[in-house]
């Protein structure tokens, strides 16, 4: 079982930003854990394309754009965005390699670790289409976009096989 250690109740803003992130990748990776291929590829209801798998990728996209295209200013290319489908980290999971979906999100993770760990204050910014963005706006963002989609996660588990309070 996926070990969540709990965010501390006090200390300095980074520690607890980095606690939160943390928090929240692994709830979704407890979310995900013990289910079959086909269960991690379940739809919500139609004509949603919302499933597991499609959160995993979805977040190893926004981990990428955030860390490694905002704060590092590499401009490598998205895991699953393409301009004729930007929706692709949703939309394509039939076929998707759910070994590869993981192992991308887990990589992506790691490199944002790395990236926050070198950064010198939380005030350091990246640039994306002319705005600024500081460490401390893109952790705060993370960690809602985890925390908003923990809750799909939540009852898109629940649908699938009762498990709640993962």
């Amino acid at each position: 079982m996926t070990y969540r250690a709990m965010p501390p109740l006090a200390a300095q803003e980074r520690e607890m930003l980095d606690a939160w992130l943390e928090f929240h990748r692994d709830t979704l990776a407890a979310k995900c854990e013990g289910l079959s291929e086909g269960q991690l590829r379940e739809r919500a209801v139609p004509p949603s394309s919302l499933s597991l798998l499609g959160l995993v990728r979805h977040m190893a996209e926004g981990e990428h754009q955030w860390f490694t295209m905002v704060l590092g200013g590499e401009q490598a290319p998205y895991p699953y965005y393409t301009d004729d489908n930007p929706d692709a980290d949703f939309d394509d999971v039939d076929g998707a390699d759910t070994t590869e979906a993981f192992a991308t999100w887990r990589s992506e993770c790691a490199g944002a670790r790395e990236r926050v760990a070198a950064a010198p204050s939380l005030d350091v910014t990246g640039t994306q289409n002319g705005q600024e963005f500081s460490l401390r706006w893109i952790m705060v963002h993370m960690i809602e976009e985890y925390a908003r989609h923990n809750g799909h996660a939540d009852m898109l588990r629940q649908r699938i096989d009762g498990v709640t309070g993962v």
